[in-house]
């Protein structure tokens, strides 16, 4: 009990600069989810989900259907997912995933934020196997048997669930994320979900303090200012 995890809400955006970061990291998300899986999100869970956190996360309209716009045109850019992993300062761990139309200079913008912090990006699964790669759902609920028992009916593979302060949280491993969201839906409704999305969560915190938590929110922010970057991940604890 207790997982920590993340919620994919950015931080608020205090200047239009940092706004439009934001709008374009969802914009990139939504055309290559639709492009991939269908425009319609009532056919398309993901995109249903990623249009949802991103109204959430008060992204216009209009950056929403302009991107959905592009992905009806078939055309437009080519973006691969890259998965990066590393060590931080104070010896934590990261793992950075970005949206890349170019992987050899998206490798060498992420590995000069791990310089600049002197710390070391390292290669595939280094760090990773130290996180739970799981499908989380957080709403309001008061009845964590009735959730459970919605999801096992269901046959999802349920990790773990926990409740507190009239919330459920649910988590599952990834893979049964469509099957999971779909058996909660089917039990109580169109669900308002806090939070609704797949993570990766650490196994294990690294408890930082001083100049490694400085560098460390600077390394962040070098990361998020990176437009090919769409989430990073940690087992950090300030």
């Amino acid at each position: 009990m207790g997982r920590a995890f993340q919620n994919r809400k950015e931080s608020m955006a205090k200047t239009s600069d940092q706004k439009a970061k934001v709008y374009s990291k969802y914009g990139r998300e939504i055309y290559v989810c639709a492009k991939s899986g269908g425009v319609d999100p009532a056919g398309n869970l993901a995109l249903r989900s990623m249009i949802e956190r991103a109204k959430k996360d008060q992204v216009p309209t209009h950056v929403i259907d302009k991107a959905l716009d592009k992905a009806k045109g078939g055309g437009g850019e080519d973006f691969d997912t890259a998965r990066y992993e590393g060590f931080g300062p104070g010896n934590t761990m990261v793992i950075v995933d970005c949206l890349s139309d170019n992987p050899n200079r998206t490798f060498g913008d992420v590995r000069t934020c791990f310089n600049k912090v002197k710390s070391k990006i390292g290669t595939q699964g280094s760090v990773s196997h130290m996180f739970d790669h799981s499908a989380i759902f957080v709403f309001a609920s008061e009845d964590e048997d009735a959730v459970m028992e919605a999801l096992l009916e269901a046959d999802v593979d349920v990790s773990d669930i926990e409740s507190e302060d009239g919330k459920v949280s649910v988590f599952t491993p990834n893979t049964e994320y469509g099957k999971a969201r779909q058996a909660i839906i089917d039990a109580f409704g169109e669900v308002d979900f806090d939070v609704d999305e797949i993570q990766f969560i650490p196994q294990m915190t690294t408890e930082i303090s001083g100049e490694d938590v400085e560098q460390f929110e600077r390394f962040l922010d070098l990361l998020n200012d990176l437009d090919d970057v769409q989430r990073v991940y940690h087992n950090a604890e300030f």
